[in-house]
């Protein structure tokens, strides 16, 4: 069995998450997605608010389960026994930060990375411009799941 761990601040989660858990639910046979706090920002929503919009979001996908953390992204992998990292890759900008952190994972521990690419429609989806399009009172209902679109609303009345 191959357990993958997906890690990531998820402020909110957005359709190119989606799209790469759906992914690696197919490609996996376990795939746990891990949010985390992190004391260098100040989310949107807090750990427990992410966990629940996680949960949400991938109900539908029965080797899919979520979890917070607070420690080294590498230090959760060992603990919960996952064979690799994955992390996905928007943009050539991505591979080159991404790349560098998962050469220093392996180095730290051995756990290896796997890079997923999103599709072109997923690509230029961030959570930071989720946040500021919604702080605005735009409309970014079709770049997240209903769930995320619900508690935004309740962030961000009009």
């Amino acid at each position: 069995m191959t357990r993958v761990l997906y890690p990531g601040s998820f402020d909110p989660v957005h359709n190119g998450h989606v799209e790469l858990v759906e992914t690696a639910a197919r490609l996996f046979d376990e795939v746990l997605v891990a949010a985390m706090r992190n004391p260098a920002k100040d989310p949107l929503f807090s750990l427990e608010e992410r966990d629940a919009m996680l949960s949400e979001t991938f109900a539908h996908l029965p080797n899919v389960r979520t979890t917070m953390f607070s420690s080294l992204v590498v230090d959760l992998a060992r603990d919960e026994a996952c064979d690799f990292i994955v992390k996905g890759l928007r943009a050539v900008s991505d591979f080159e930060s991404e790349l560098h952190m998962a050469h220093m994972n392996t180095a730290v521990s051995g756990v290896e990375t796997v890079f997923i690419p999103s599709s072109s429609t997923n690509s230029f989806i961030a959570s930071r411009l989720i946040r500021e399009i919604s702080r605005f009172g735009g409309n970014v209902n079709s770049m997240i799941p209903v769930s995320v679109a619900t508690r935004l609303v309740e962030k961000f009345p009009k």
